[in-house]
Formats: C-alpha cells, structure tokens, sequence
C-alpha cells in the first residue's frame, strides 16, 4: 500500500497521429471492357442523391420466390406410421409361425429323445432277464486242469 492510499500517475507522453496516404487516381487501372452479344445489356439506371451526387449502375431484378407446392391430402407422417404398423403386423405373424415351429421341434425331439429311452430300455431289460442260464445273478465258470505256479495261472 502506498502511504497516501493512492496509487502513481504513468508519466504522460505526446500522442502520435497516422495519417493514412491516400493513392492517386492516376495510379488506378482502368476496369477491363468485356465483349457483350447485342441485345444482352441490361439497363442502367442513375439516380440524384439529395446531397446532389449521382449513382449510376444496372437495375437489379426483383427476386421471384419459388412458388409453393401444394401439400398432399395426407400428411407424409401418417403414411410412415402406417407403413410401420403394417410392417409389424407383419413381422408379428411370422413371430408367430417361428415360436409355433419352435415348440413343434421342441415336442418332436423330445418325443424321439422318449423313444430311444424305451427302446434302449427294453433292450437293456431283455439282456438282464432272457433266460441264458444265468440264474440269480452268480456266475458259474469251470476250470479245468488249471494250474497255479507262483501265482500265476496257466490253463
């Protein structure tokens, strides 16, 4: 903080003034001429200002707006919502064929999966009780002139 509360004035310096150097109007180039059929010229226009100046150039066509079209009875939203509807009813039909060919194959595969369970079974139940000799599960087998050397079998 300075002692008095108030902070230095910058030293002043003399204001320097730039003139801009405007160019001579023999310096400038004439505007190129450009070869026109006849009959395309447009028409130029003068007009005084009040100051007493006069603005010479062509006259400027009025812009023509396009002309609207008409829009149609329908609105174009209402056809995409009922195109959309219509193509998932559609799809919905064939959701439903799918999932009802699915549960068909579903019941079908199961069904062979039962089948083969029953005739694996009763095969498995003839072989254990076909009468081919094996009576109440023991196994008979007859040796004959077996010998055992040294725990070892030779027949």
């Amino acid at each position: 903080m300075y002692p008095d509360h108030t902070p230095p004035v910058p030293a002043q310096r003399a204001i320097e003034v730039h003139q801009p150097t405007p160019y001579p109007p023999a310096a400038m180039a004439p505007a190129p001429v450009v070869p026109v059929q006849p009959g395309t010229v447009p028409a130029v226009a003068s007009i005084v200002l009040p100051d007493g100046r006069v603005v010479t150039g062509y006259a400027i066509n009025p812009a023509h707006p396009e002309p609207a079209t008409p829009k149609p009875a329908v609105s174009r939203a209402a056809v995409n919502v009922a195109l959309g509807g219509v193509g998932f009813l559609a799809v919905c039909g064939g959701l439903i064929l799918l999932t009802s060919f699915i549960a068909a194959l579903t019941a079908f595969i199961t069904q062979l999966i039962i089948l083969a369970a029953v005739i694996f079974g009763g095969w498995v139940a003839v072989q254990l009780f076909s009468a081919s000799g094996h009576q109440g599960g023991s196994t008979t087998v007859n040796i004959r002139k077996a010998t055992f050397k040294r725990n070892k079998f030779f027949g």
